[in-house]
């Protein structure tokens, strides 16, 4: 029987975007199965009193550092945002909002995301831009908003975030395999070890 990786995730984390880069693949190889779990970082941030490494200077010059080496590894394209923190919670509810109502289109729609935040480099945090970013990419920004506004996507990613605190999430990416939690994109050869 094949394993899953549950993928607890949120689009402001540049770790996550290299994480996403990856786990397709580590899950392809080892004939698993991939659950992406939008939740949001703030969230669990204000519950469990973590907060970004960016917040401590020396830490930040270094996870810049660190995430150009990655990039470089897994051979994929990484700009640091320049616009970071960007606060994702409309964002993260249009995500929840796809997967649940447009469960085909959920990949190419954080797809677009992630390259538009840390590849692109572009400034999430504005309505317009975020609004050519999904019209580029073939999603109507009308109809994503109204996602954003519906009150079962809105419960459904506040419910998926405190799950992810009650399992012991403290930040993004987590993975699970076997209930057993991975934090972090420089412990993919664990998960892929988990999964094998």
């Amino acid at each position: 029987m094949s394993k899953t990786v549950e993928f607890l995730f949120d689009l402001g984390s540049p770790t996550t975007y290299l994480a996403y880069t990856q786990l397709p693949a580590i899950c392809e190889q080892t004939d698993s199965q991939l659950i992406y779990i939008p939740i949001l970082l703030g969230g669990v941030f204000k519950a469990t009193g973590n907060a970004s490494p960016a917040t401590i200077p020396a830490k930040g010059r270094h996870m810049i550092q660190d995430l150009d080496r990655y990039a470089r590894r897994y051979g994929v394209p990484l700009k640091f945002n320049p616009h970071f923190p960007i606060n994702t919670l409309v964002l993260m509810r249009a995500v929840t909002g796809i997967q649940l109502h447009h469960p085909e289109r959920f990949v190419a729609f954080i797809d677009c995301l992630f390259k538009a935040l840390w590849v692109d480099g572009r400034n999430l945090n504005d309505p317009a831009t975020v609004a050519a970013v999904l019209n580029d990419n073939g999603f109507d920004p009308n109809e994503v908003l109204a996602l954003t506004a519906d009150e079962t996507v809105k419960e459904t990613l506040k419910d998926n975030t405190e799950k992810a605190v009650q399992r012991g999430v403290f930040g993004v990416p987590s993975m699970f395999v076997d209930n057993q939690l991975y934090f972090g994109q420089d412990r993919l050869d664990f998960v892929l070890e988990a999964l094998s």
